[in-house]
């Protein structure tokens, strides 16, 4: 994975159950759905600090959850079917493509979706509608010029300070922002 911080997490069995983030106070978008209704699961200790960012946020401002847990199965589809795949690349190396590939997509084999520990959230406004983030959730680097990056020098004004509400409010609240997203 190409931020080391979040590569660098071991992801441990530990029994924890994994909890439906929609029943436990987060608005849940399902774009992500899956038949099992998964994606909306997160482990006990991401959805407790979902909680507490959310409770930071401005008034008006809430956290919308677009996917949390990912099984192991699923996590390799979405690692094959990415636009930086040997199918879609056959001409790149493994390296390559594993560099490329983890930009925006958590390798199978240290994801730490398969476990219920990562999330991906954007945020509304009190009307409903996503607030501008520079880009559209999950955009590709290829897609969005490179925007899709947390730091990413052509974001609006507007994009950038949304954010940094959202990345100050997580942070605070104990998680870690993969900055490639």
């Amino acid at each position: 994975m190409s931020d080391r911080r979040v590569a660098a997490i071991p992801v441990q069995e530990r029994g924890e159950v994994l909890l439906d983030t929609g029943v436990h106070g987060l608005r849940v978008d399902d774009r992500k759905q899956d038949a099992a209704g998964a994606w909306a699961h997160v482990c006990r200790g991401v959805l407790r600090r979902l909680q507490q960012a959310q409770a930071l946020l401005p008034g008006g401002v809430q956290l919308l959850f677009i996917e949390g847990y990912r099984p192991r199965p699923c996590s390799a589809g979405t690692s094959k079917s990415s636009p930086t795949s040997s199918r879609a690349r056959p001409d790149w190396q493994a390296a390559e493509l594993g560099e490329a590939a983890s930009r925006f997509v958590s390798p199978p084999e240290i994801a730490p979706y398969s476990a219920g520990a990562a999330v991906d959230v954007t945020l509304i406004g009190h009307e409903g509608r996503e607030l501008d983030m520079g880009t559209r959730v999950n955009a590709s680097p290829e897609e969005s010029e490179g925007a899709c990056y947390t730091d990413a020098p052509n974001l609006s004004a507007r994009g950038r300070t949304n954010r940094a509400t959202l990345g100050g409010a997580l942070s605070t609240a104990g998680l870690i922002n993969c900055g490639t997203e």
